[in-house]
């Protein structure tokens, strides 16, 4: 244990000399040799600055998560053109899913790698992934290296979605945590926003698109580019973050030559010891739900949804910037409410109200309701998405595992939810063609519904509980 508190106390002393602390972190390792995570962390709190510099650093990753993510939904028109697939649903599938295909890779490696080599050192991996991949999908000419670059970057994607709300989760102190977590969905839902307002800025006139023109040949080059700006960004500062406190007392833990039980577990454990068998249940449907809950296909295929409520593709473009500000703003209503109202009622709240929304949206889109108050709708549904599911999908993923599985189980849960997004995003385009806009988002209607009785009578409050307590009562 002391090696745990001499790391945290140098990498936080090398970067504010003057930091308090350090020197209590410093003085404890000399003082206390069997103090507890969760009491490091309570001292920890005593410099909040340092905590939200590490989990914002870290939540960069979330930042670029988002971004990544959807700025291929903007591009589309545009490289459909300069790659002759605007008549090719397979290949317009390929190009819009492929990077789906390498989160699941990343998420699948993630754990694993985290619990070996620790959580900085993938946080940087990641970094590295989302700048060449940025630069590479824009530079090339050859649609299949454009894939293989989108596929790159989706490994980030996997990556950084896994270990992000963990890393922060982790260094937080458990009374500010669900806010300091949510600060990760905040920054994705500024990545998306980022994205689509770049998407919006760059793409000139996109009535009229001639393949010589500007948006053909150059704009969804500039889309993709924009984003290695932030992603140069988080590879620079993710080298002045420490170490997760839990990684380092599992590693002090193996040097020591502690017991087996102390070491970090692998999926044979995982899915082989019946205590762990109910979270992780519990984990993987709450991460599948926040896809099949159906509000990522607004971001996805922004072009359908907009156009059958009767918009053309400059008004999309519109619509789709102001879901983003919406998405911003009710993150932030998130975070100010995570603490206050707990996680379980923010997950009831989301999975109900949605089920209202798409119930009504599919109705009109039934009765040929178009105009202003289907965006509305769309608004609403992305408000009341941006408030609950969204964000706390990833606090209780990051709160309800065992420390000694949490690397291997959070990176299974993501793995499962990519699986989500994948299944979401094969299946709406034709889902869409059988069923109709309206009949669709019946179907995620009643999948809202099915998952809030599940939460009435599974989901459980985590609010102001640290870890150590979690594990206990989560898996007796």
């Amino acid at each position: 244990m002391p090696v745990f508190y001499y790391e945290i106390a140098k990498k936080a002393v090398s970067l504010h000399p003057k930091l308090r602390i350090g020197n209590v972190i410093y003085n404890l390792t000399r003082q206390h040799n069997n103090t507890t995570t969760q009491q490091h962390l309570h001292i920890m709190k005593q410099s909040k600055g340092f905590i939200y510099f590490i989990c914002i650093v870290s939540a960069m990753g979330g930042l670029l998560f988002g971004y990544d993510w959807v700025v291929i939904g903007g591009a589309k028109p545009f490289y459909e053109l300069f790659f002759g697939i605007a008549d090719q649903p397979m290949m317009q599938g390929l190009a819009m899913s492929i990077a789906l295909v390498g989160c699941l890779i990343g998420a699948m490696v993630a754990g694993a790698l985290a619990d070996r080599y620790g959580r900085k050192p993938l946080l940087i991996v990641a970094a590295i992934l989302f700048l060449t991949s940025a630069l590479a999908t824009g530079y090339f000419d050859d649609f299949t290296m454009f894939n293989c670059a989108r596929l790159w970057g989706g490994i980030g994607i996997g990556v950084a979605s896994a270990l992000s709300p963990m890393y922060i989760a982790e260094v937080s102190p458990a009374e500010i945590r669900g806010k300091l977590v949510s600060v990760n969905q905040m920054t994705i839902v500024l990545g998306i926003l980022g994205a689509q307002i770049c998407n919006w800025l760059l793409a000139e006139d996109a009535t009229n698109l001639p393949l010589d023109s500007w948006n053909v040949q150059m704009g969804w080059r500039w889309m993709f580019w924009a984003e290695a700006v932030p992603a140069g960004l988080f590879l620079i500062l993710a080298f002045f973050i420490p170490e997760s406190p839990v990684y380092l007392q599992l590693k002090s833990d193996r040097e020591s030559g502690s017991t087996q039980q102390s070491n970090a577990a692998g999926l044979s454990e995982l899915f082989g010891n019946k205590r762990y068998h109910k979270v992780l249940l519990l984990g993987i449907i709450i991460a599948v739900f926040q896809q099949w809950c159906g509000t990522n296909v607004i971001f996805n295929y922004a072009q359908e949804i907009f156009q059958s409520a009767g918009y053309d593709v400059n008004g999309m473009f519109i619509n789709i910037v102001v879901t983003g500000i919406a998405n911003v703003i009710f993150t932030v209503v998130a975070m100010a409410t995570v603490e206050r109202l707990g996680r379980r009622t923010l997950m009831l709240i989301g999975s109900l109200g949605l089920g209202l929304i798409y119930l009504t949206l599919g109705t009109c889109y039934f009765l040929h309701v178009t105009g202003i108050g289907m965006i509305c709708l769309v608004v609403a549904a992305i408000s009341c998405y941006a408030m609950t599911l969204g964000p706390i999908t990833w606090v209780l993923l990051a709160e309800i595992f065992p420390n000694r599985v949490r690397g291997i189980a959070m990176a299974t849960c993501t793995f499962a939810l990519w699986v989500g997004s994948c299944t979401l995003t094969f299946f709406f385009p034709p889902m869409n063609e059988a069923l109709g806009t309206y009949g669709t988002f019946w179907i995620y209607s009643l999948i809202c519904f099915v998952c809030f009785v599940f939460f009435l009578r599974r989901c459980p409050e985590t609010k102001g509980k640290s870890l150590e307590e979690l594990e206990k009562e989560l898996t007796k």
